[in-house]
């Protein structure tokens, strides 16, 4: 495909504003200087000094940026043609930009602003995984009525996955898996009897002779790989919360709920994550799931990149496609696809411009409410106990979680992870089981909430219909 001919910008400029000016959201705006046709002016962040050091930060003078604490000022920076930056969304949110990048990762403050973006008449770009996890098909169909979209966004996972997944069944390719690696690679040092894991090295001397999978029983060997990393965290939040927006948007399901996530080394993943009758650890077929990419130090990481596993039916390709370097597990029935790499804002554009020069998502059209990330009770809880979201991966001490069927929110449903985020528990909670809606103290304005209200009435009301 010739991307040029795809996002034909001719002279036009499209405009956006980032709010959440994090990684991503500083590497966006790096982006937003250098690619032809992106405008990336306004930047918003729970401090103005924060948007502002983002900026400058990027590349922007001094001079060219305006911190704004209004409207009307906003309004005269944006017609002076300067770089705005403020601490509120309400400031900006009037101004004429095409796409607002929403990338702060707070589920209720992200909630806050899609719907504001919606009202003013803004397409969204939806960084905030946590935010799509909970309400994305019902801000999908609330956009739609207002005559806007909002899409998942290029340079993360989700909307990585959902194009791979997508281009593979264009081309009529059975899918028996999808998915991604984990954040961060088990780098093994076998010298040492050592795996060092996002940072931290962690002693692992009951890994030695399980680096290679060999002619190992697969089931066999993913066992003994997870016993024997046990003190590693085997299960990251954002790694299921990415997973449950594709499912919503590929209409897929997990093999379990709280997936597999073995540890392979790349060449091993169709191996493994592949049907028990083809050799695998799965039972299902046409699932995601994730695996933490096993490597030495001197090998190349999957770099948080996407993977499809696919059924090999014509042996003569495939066997052409071995040759060529192509990975298909041990006994050539299924084949690894994939794209190893996602790079964060510095590839948004091109969602950017497929919500703002084609009208199109990055993600499903409508995607439907077929899966809920909901919260999992590690350990017994107090009532009264808080459950604080905190940490790079924006998780819940003692709070781990499961992609569930999808079911309108009751008082004896699984809250949805991000719903039971930063509530107090009204009775005590056992260790073993979910949270329930019922559990949590919902007292207090929630604008995910109430969108995730609004999404089970259009919902059911869709359900009658038919």
């Amino acid at each position: 495909m010739n991307y040029h001919g795809y996002f034909d910008r001719g002279t036009r400029k499209v405009e956006c504003c980032i709010i959440g000016t994090g990684g991503f959201g500083r590497s966006f705006l790096a982006q937003g200087l250098v690619v032809p046709g992106l405008s990336v002016r306004v930047a918003v962040d729970r401090d103005v000094g924060i948007a502002t050091d983002s900026l400058r930060s990027v590349g922007v003078a001094d001079a060219d940026i305006r911190p704004c604490q209004d409207a009307e000022a906003a309004r005269q920076a944006w017609r002076d043609g300067a770089f705005i930056a403020t601490d509120s969304f309400a400031t900006v949110a009037g101004l004429p930009v095409d796409v607002v990048v929403e990338a702060t990762g707070d589920p209720e403050v992200g909630a806050r602003h899609a719907r504001l973006a919606i009202e003013n008449g803004k397409h969204v770009a939806l960084v905030s995984k946590e935010v799509d996890s909970v309400i994305g098909p019902g801000l999908a169909a609330l956009a739609h009525d207002a005559g806007v979209i909002v899409s998942p966004v290029d340079g993360d996972q989700p909307s990585l996955l959902i194009g791979l997944i997508t281009w593979a069944e264009v081309l009529g390719l059975e899918i028996i898996c999808a998915g991604k690696s984990s954040e961060y690679d088990f780098v093994y040092d076998a010298a040492s009897g050592t795996i060092n894991c996002n940072g931290e090295t962690y002693a692992v001397p009951e890994f030695a002779g399980l680096d290679f999978l060999g002619d190992t029983a697969v089931g066999d060997m993913v066992a003994r790989r997870a016993n024997a990393t046990r003190a590693l965290p085997q299960r990251a939040v954002p790694d299921l919360c990415e997973m449950t927006i594709v499912a919503n948007s590929c209409d897929m399901r997990p093999d379990r709920p709280d997936l597999h996530c073995p540890i392979a080394r790349i060449d091993e993943v169709p191996s493994i994550l592949c049907s028990k009758a083809d050799g695998g650890i799965l039972a299902q077929e046409n699932v995601l799931d994730v695996f933490h990419c096993l490597r030495t130090p001197d090998e190349i990481s999957f770099a948080g990149g996407v993977f499809v596993v696919v059924r090999c039916r014509h042996e003569e390709t495939w066997d052409m496609l071995r040759g060529k370097g192509h990975v298909l597990s041990r006994n050539g029935r299924t084949a690894m696809v994939y794209i190893p790499r996602h790079l964060l804002g510095m590839e948004a554009a091109t969602t950017i411009f497929e919500i703002a020069l084609r009208g199109v998502s990055s993600g499903a059209a409508q995607p439907r409410h077929c899966v809920d990330l909901t919260a999992f009770a590690d350990r017994d809880f107090k009532a009264g106990e808080r459950l604080e979201m905190g940490g790079h991966h924006h998780s819940i001490e003692g709070v781990s979680a499961r992609m569930d069927a999808a079911a309108p929110l009751t008082a004896q449903t699984a809250a949805p992870f991000y719903i039971a985020s930063n509530r107090s528990l009204l009775r005590d909670v056992r260790a073993g089981g979910p949270i329930r809606m019922a559990d949590l103290d919902l007292s207090g304005e929630s604008d995910l909430l109430r969108l995730r209200e609004e999404q089970d009435r259009r919902a059911a009301t869709l359900k009658e219909a038919i």
